[in-house]
């Protein structure tokens, strides 16, 4: 997993550069076939429950699951959020980042500061014999003190040799509630907020989760395993 990590760290990585103003979704979503080629991995999400393409990406008020277009050009100052999973040698990864394309706003930068470190300050909690709650509680109270919202309705999971296994790992909660972790669980954190209310409606495309009110949003996630004490990320390029 840390091998088949650094692989999606580097495609990823390469997929932000790729990502500029006058480029389809689809452009990116070709270039990402290209690069697992070269890295040897195979694309998580290409035919999971049907799902048509390599990487989802969603642009502004998506928050996932964003489908690849070639009707769909980015744009100066749009929000990009790039999710994409891997497999490598019968094991999972996962990991996703928001970043503008060309120059932005202070909103779409405040959301992309807030979501990354919304993340570590909720990993903070993280340890084996820790409870799950309290880094939920962390995160949620990160995120809503800096004045936006949790979405609510998805979740980060347990990942392995399933791309989604147990626990579900949702970004709220109370302090001292299960599960207990455990030393050598890997878990695919991923926080997602949203500029304002957290309730999501699914595009016509029948994939694309994006805000009810049009706010804008952000998702940042990496894979990382439970250590004695505190945990290790896979999904980077160290």
């Amino acid at each position: 997993m840390r091998e088949g990590g650094r692989y999606l760290a580097a495609i990823l990585k390469d997929a932000e550069k790729f990502t500029k103003p006058g480029v389809t979704t689809q452009d990116i979503d070709n270039h990402v076939g290209r690069l697992c080629l070269k890295y040897k991995v195979k694309p998580a999400f290409r035919d999971y429950l049907d799902f048509p393409a390599n990487i989802c990406v969603s642009l502004n008020d998506e928050v996932v699951h964003g489908l690849p277009s070639d009707k769909r050009i980015i744009k100066e100052g749009d929000l990009v959020s790039l999710d994409f999973g891997a497999l490598h040698k019968g094991f999972y990864t996962d990991a996703a980042i928001t970043f503008g394309a060309g120059e932005i706003g202070p909103t779409q930068k405040k959301l992309i500061e807030v979501v990354r470190k919304s993340f570590f300050a909720g990993a903070k909690k993280i340890k084996a014999g820790a409870y799950l709650g309290d880094f939920s509680y962390e995160i949620q109270k990160y995120i809503e003190n800096r004045g936006f919202s949790v979405i609510r309705c998805l979740a980060g999971h347990g990942i392995g040799k399933e791309i989604h296994e147990e626990p579900t790992i949702p970004n709220f909660g109370k302090k001292g509630t299960e599960p207990i972790l455990k030393e050598g669980m890997v878990l695919a954190i991923e926080p997602m907020i949203a500029e304002k209310g957290f309730e999501l409606e699914i595009a016509p495309d029948k994939w694309t989760y994006r805000s009810v009110d049009g706010g804008l949003t952000a998702h940042f996630e990496h894979t990382l395993v439970v250590t004695k004490k505190g945990y290790d990320i896979l999904t980077s390029l160290k």
